[in-house]
């Protein structure tokens, strides 16, 4: 996504210094003079995503990997993200399988698609679909399976304040979603209900 270049830091800044005003602060305070411009520093890495490219991420791949045909699986990948709709954290873990054909792919690939989606502003339900298809798109194998789990800051923190939620999220495509042996071999690999 390219940066609206009519939108400049200097904006920025003054926005968050409104908003801080709209809540009822006093941005001169000392303990918010810098606030505005540590939003922004944090927000490189926060919303990075928007600067990553899974293509990029997932064009190296090995197709030296012998007579390998069995499932790959990644679990546990933390992550952290921001919900489109209050602009509050959601964080968890991924969970990553794929069948190869052919070839596969650094672990630490995974790893990095999960921080290109999570790394934005958007539901779990896209995040879990965008790495999904682009392990599909870019790795080509015979099947893909990503489950994510995550507490979501905005049924903790306002609304309904429900604490121990855990939202949980999948998509299975070709072999996964096609072979119901292959799928619960990788939800007994993950075991997300540990």
């Amino acid at each position: 996504m390219e940066k609206n270049e009519k939108i400049t830091k200097e904006k920025v800044l003054q926005n968050l210094r409104e908003i801080l005003l709209y809540i009822g602060e006093d941005p001169d305070r000392e303990g918010l003079l810098e606030t505005p411009e540590r939003v922004i520093k944090s927000w490189k890495t926060l919303f990075q995503g928007y600067e990553l490219n899974a293509e990029t991420i997932l064009e190296k791949r090995f197709k030296d990997v012998g007579d390998y045909d069995e499932l790959v699986v990644l679990d546990n990948i933390e992550f952290y993200s921001f919900c489109e709709h209050h602009m509050l954290p959601f964080y968890g873990k991924a969970h990553i399988g794929y069948l190869p054909d052919q070839e596969v792919v650094g672990i630490s690939k995974l790893a990095r698609l999960v921080d290109v989606h999570a790394r934005r502003l958007q539901t779990q339900e896209l995040m879990t679909s965008g790495i999904a298809n682009d392990i599909d798109r870019y790795l080509k194998p015979l099947g893909v399976a990503v489950v994510i789990e995550a507490s979501h800051m905005c049924i903790r923190a306002r609304g309904i304040g429900k604490q121990d939620s855990i939202m949980r999220t999948s998509k299975m495509i070709k072999a996964f979603r096609d072979e119901p042996a292959l799928r619960k071999e990788f939800l007994d690999l993950i075991n997300v209900n540990k």
